[in-house]
Order: C-alpha cells, then sequence, then structure tokens
C-alpha cells in the first residue's frame, strides 16, 4: 500500500513537470513566432519606407525651380495608402523654413552676430530662455572662450555629473541641444519645431518659415500668429515675399536680407508605416543639388 502511494506520488510528480515543461515549450515558440514576426515586419516597413523616401525625392526633382512654397505638389501630405498587411503614410518639410543652429557661427566657426540676434528673438518668441543662444554659439564654435554673459566652455561641462567636454563642432541633429547645461524637455520641446541642423550658410525660405520665425525676423514690424490667416495667405503661393518682408519692416530689413530667400535646398521625408501591431518612422534629410536628389542622414523612431 505505502509502495503504491510513493508511486502515485511520483506520477503526479512527473505530470507536473512534464506540464511545465510543456506550458515552457509554447511560451518560448509563441515569442520566438512574435519576434520573427515583428523581425519580418520591421524589415518590411523598412523596404516600403525606402521606397517612399524615393518617391519624394521624384516629387523634388519635378518641382519647379523659381520657389518653394506651401502650394506645391511636394508639400501635400501623402494620405494612409494601403499596402500588404497595413498602411503607409508620409510628409515632406523643407527645413530652410526653420532657423538652422549651426547659422549661429560662420564657415571658420567664428561667432555670428546677426545670426545670434535672430535666434535671440526666437528664443523669445516661443517662450524659451535668451541664454540658450549663447550657450549654442560655444557649443559650436572653435574657441574655448565663454560667451559673455551667458556662454558655456569646457569648465561649466566638466562640472556635471558625470562631467563631458562642449562639442566645439556643428550639430547634425538639434537633439545636441539637450547637452546644454539646464536644459529640459520641456524647454527643449518649445524650441525643437522651429530649429534645424544644416549646413552653414543656409536661407531661411521665407515661403515655408514657420510664424514664430516669421515674428522673429520682422522684430515687431508684422503680426504672424494668426496661423488661420498665414495659411490662408500661403494658398495660391509664396508669402511673405521678400517684398512683404521689406514694406514690413524697411529700417530692420537690410540686417537680414543677405540670409532670407525662397528657395529650399533642404528637405525631411518623414514616412509612418504600419504593418499589423508594428509601427516605424523613417526620417530622411534630403539635399537638392539641381534635378540631383541624395538622401544625407537617415534616422528611425526620433528626429
Amino acid at each position: 500500500m505505502r509502495q503504491r502511494g510513493v508511486a502515485l506520488i511520483m506520477a503526479i510528480v512527473l505530470v507536473a513537470i512534464a506540464t511545465v515543461l510543456a506550458v515552457h515549450i509554447g511560451t518560448r515558440a509563441a515569442l520566438d513566432l512574435r519576434r520573427t514576426t515583428g523581425l519580418a515586419a520591421l524589415d518590411q516597413g523598412w523596404q516600403v519606407a525606402l521606397g517612399a523616401e524615393a518617391w519624394a525625392a521624384e516629387v523634388l526633382k519635378d518641382d519647379e525651380p523659381d520657389s518653394d512654397n506651401l502650394a506645391e505638389a511636394w508639400a501635400q501630405p501623402l494620405p494612409p495608402l494601403p499596402i500588404d498587411g497595413g498602411e503607409v503614410r508620409g510628409a515632406l518639410e523643407d527645413m530652410e523654413g526653420r532657423f538652422n543652429l549651426n547659422n549661429l557661427v560662420t564657415a571658420e566657426r567664428t561667432v555670428n552676430e546677426k545670426q545670434v540676434d535672430l535666434f535671440r528673438r526666437l528664443l523669445v518668441v516661443v517662450g524659451a530662455q535668451e541664454r540658450w543662444a549663447g550657450m549654442m554659439v560655444d557649443w559650436l564654435d572653435a574657441d574655448s572662450v565663454p560667451q559673455i554673459p551667458e556662454g558655456a566652455e569646457d569648465g561649466t561641462y566638466l562640472s556635471q555629473n558625470p562631467p563631458y567636454r562642449a562639442g566645439n563642432v556643428l550639430v547634425t541633429t538639434t537633439t545636441e541641444m539637450m547637452a546644454l547645461p539646464g536644459m529640459t524637455r520641456e524647454e527643449f520641446e518649445r524650441i525643437r519645431p522651429y530649429v534645424a541642423a544644416l549646413p552653414v550658410g543656409t536661407k531661411v525660405n521665407l515661403c515655408t518659415a514657420k510664424a514664430p520665425l516669421l515674428s522673429a525676423l520682422v522684430a515687431g514690424g508684422a503680426d504672424f500668429s494668426d496661423a488661420e490667416l498665414l495659411a490662408s495667405n500661403r494658398k495660391d503661393g509664396c508669402y511673405p515675399t521678400e517684398d512683404d518682408l521689406q514694406r514690413m519692416d524697411p529700417g530692420g530689413f537690410p540686417a537680414i536680407s543677405g540670409f532670407v530667400g525662397q528657395k529650399s535646398d533642404w528637405f525631411r521625408a518623414v514616412t509612418a508605416v504600419r504593418i499589423g501591431t508594428s509601427e516605424f518612422t523613417l526620417y530622411s534629410l534630403l539635399y537638392r543639388n539641381g534635378s540631383a536628389i541624395r538622401t544625407v542622414i537617415r534616422s528611425t523612431g526620433t528626429e
């Protein structure tokens, strides 16, 4: 009787172990299947996004050469289009409609005072602190002398926890502003929609510039805070033109005339792909040189 009891207990234990193993194997198999499905969706999404990027380049090639404005075909977003198992949507943005952070310095990486003044005005318009202008100059310039009174060079950065050094190089992404001491996510989000990281010397395209940047350009000469009015004025072409800006701010226009225009060479394609439950976003910085379009930087997930 006692032997039968032991045998029964052993049988129960063996069944329990077999059940645990079966559940473990089933769970692992389900996870492996889900992982494989996710990787396949990611690979498919990447290929779809590259196709959308190539389509964006073709749209830019066909663009009229006279000016780049928001009434043109390239500025119209791509509506959600069905693909196998999901959808794709996309849009092109003129990055010269933003303030180029690298313009805070010259090609020799010395301070560009006019651009610094413009950036200060932009910071005020968007409700951010003016001190970021001086700090950003020191992050970009070639020397180790802090801007007065709000600059920051190695001495400031080495006192951070953990310590690091000032960049002292041009930026390739606007997120480098997050390295400035005291910069918070909230403060950065106030600035982020209006800045770009492009080669030194690009001009602000008045036809596509965002309202806060236009307000900073005219320095109080006109009010662009009415988004609906601005969009309405841009339905049929470029607004404001250089002539418009000169009429709005005749005294201040000469100071900015050298770094505004109505054409652009730098665009960003944003492609969002959804396949099943997987989502994938590709950011592609495109450079247009005549009829030649090339991709300079790609990033996924974040700008």
